[in-house]
């Protein structure tokens, strides 16, 4: 580590663990973590963020913080959510290197070395983590690479594994970035549209699960994906949410018109030219499938512009990442 670097930083590393209902895994968890950087000679500190645990994880807490300098405890009140774990954790780390990773002994923190050195030396801003090889069930392989897949599509980032939970960040995206509702699996989206591009991939070691069961279900592939929609709309429109609603807005009621003077048309070409009996323009089902699109198009545009106004009347609406200042007063 440069001396520049050591000046700003406390610790080389920062460990930001969320954990719930992990008591037995701790103490050995956190031996490994002390071993493997002594080894290297790195500074850390470790973060254990117990998200509203009903056994005894914030006890094991008290008596390793006790015992070991390096460890650092928070305790919600009620189970918030991984996002609110690391949301909080990110904002108490003082490391340049900023690691995430599970409690459960499924990440191995024979990976932390490597992946500080790809941050520190290569220069990327994010390292994600890549099981490539499981000890998972089908039932959870499966879904993972099928939402792996569609997140790759839509966010353009080529991850294997967006899922994982080791990842290794710069400091500066950690704190640049906010993390919200279940969110964590997007880390590496929202990153990316803070300017944060410099995004790679470790294939990292996956252990089987040692202590206790799984604390996700099937349902979180379903609330994953709302997640990436809501994301990925909030990151492109946020500022300009006229762009999204009156371009729906204009291409609904645009096709809505021209549904209706084609109607219209037809009908004065068989009736007036013609002499063809016709029946009435409002008669007929196409004309109130225009009459719906004309009237979605309308509402979608004013949606468009209350959201402008309230867009221009936010607090944040001026608010953006500044990389580097030089020679300002």
């Amino acid at each position: 580590m440069s001396k520049r670097l050591s000046q700003h930083f406390p610790v080389e590393l920062s460990i930001v663990i969320p954990l719930l209902n992990e008591a037995e895994s701790l103490p050995e968890l956190t031996r490994w973590i002390n071993r493997v950087l002594a080894q290297h000679g790195l500074t850390y500190e470790v973060l254990l963020i117990d998200d509203g645990s009903t056994d005894d994880s914030w006890e094991v807490i008290e008596q390793l913080a006790a015992a070991d300098t390096h460890l650092r405890g928070i305790r919600f009140n009620r189970n918030y959510g991984k996002s609110a774990a690391l949301n909080v954790g990110f904002k108490e780390t003082t490391g340049r290197v900023v690691f995430t990773m599970d409690a459960d002994l499924q990440d191995s923190p024979e990976e932390l070395p490597e992946l500080y050195r790809m941050i520190t030396q290569d220069g990327l801003d994010l390292v994600s983590g890549w099981k490539k090889k499981r000890y998972d069930p089908l039932s959870k392989t499966i879904p993972t690479k099928l939402f792996n897949g569609v997140t790759r599509w839509i966010s353009g980032i080529h991850l294997h594994d967006f899922n994982c939970g080791l990842k290794a960040y710069d400091s500066r995206v950690v704190k640049s970035i906010e993390v919200y509702g279940e969110m964590h699996r997007y880390i590496p989206v929202i990153a990316k549209w803070a300017g944060f591009r410099r995004i790679g991939e470790k294939v990292v070691q996956h252990q089987e699960r040692k202590y206790g069961t799984t604390k996700f279900g099937l349902e979180r592939f379903m609330y994953g994906f709302l997640d990436l929609m809501s994301i990925t709309f909030v990151s492109r429109f946020r500022r300009r949410p006229m762009h999204f609603f009156g371009a729906l807005g204009s291409v609904s009621f645009l096709i809505g018109m021209l549904i209706t003077l084609w109607l219209v048309g037809e009908k004065v070409w068989h009736s007036w030219i013609m002499n063809l009996a016709t029946r009435d323009v409002t008669a007929q089902p196409l004309f109130f499938l225009a009459l719906v699109a004309v009237v979605v198009g309308v509402q979608l545009f004013l949606a468009g512009f209350l959201a402008e106004m309230v867009q221009l009347n936010g607090a944040h609406r001026n608010d953006y990442l500044v990389r580097e200042r030089l020679n300002l007063k």
